[in-house]
């Protein structure tokens, strides 16, 4: 890897721009930028999951996702490079397949929450859903990878499905929604 970051300061952002991948600036409030700082903030969140300890089978999931991410926030700051494949959108889709299978149907809506490793997997299903967002808002004036786009649309269901996890694991159990004549 050698050293890639010999300074943490380099003043060369003052003017409100920032350097791309490949070398060219862009400006710091740029759409591309905004997608990477939401992929930044959801990988952060995700530590947060990390943090609480999960069962091992979320920690492997969820450290693979982290790398895939980076991996994500790396191809947005290569514009024209893609570096995520249909494979990486198949992986997901496996693991929201394996968790749900362990799971009771859903005939409620689940409000976030169901201790604190489910609670913080919501919020990071919320983020992911900006980092979605924020990556079809770029699609619209500059060229994004379709497996891009549908990694962050499946991420967003295997948070879903890991909350769901991570509730009932904890003893907790998952919040359902109540009609406002019910609570």
């Amino acid at each position: 890897m050698g050293n890639r970051l010999t300074r943490i300061y380099t003043r060369t952002g003052d003017d409100g721009t920032t350097g791309l991948g490949d070398g060219s600036r862009a400006d710091k409030d740029a759409p591309r930028l905004a997608a990477i700082g939401d992929v930044d903030e959801l990988n952060s969140a995700l530590a947060l999951v990390l943090a609480a300890s999960p069962p091992p089978p979320v920690v492997a999931c969820l450290e693979a996702v982290q790398h895939d991410l980076f991996t994500l926030g790396g191809e947005l700051s290569l514009p024209g490079q893609t570096l995520l494949s249909a494979g990486d959108v198949e992986r997901l889709e496996q693991a929201i397949d394996g968790f749900n299978a362990e799971l009771p149907l859903l005939r409620e809506f689940i409000l976030p929450g169901g201790g604190q490793a489910a609670a913080a997997c919501h919020l990071a299903r919320a983020i992911c859903r900006r980092a979605e967002r924020s990556v079809v808002a770029l699609a619209r004036v500059e060229t994004v990878g379709v497996p891009l786009r549908r990694y962050l649309n499946r991420l967003s269901d295997l948070l879903f499905v890991l909350a769901r996890v991570l509730a009932r694991d904890s003893g907790a159990g998952e919040v359902y929604w109540r009609k406002r004549d019910e609570y």
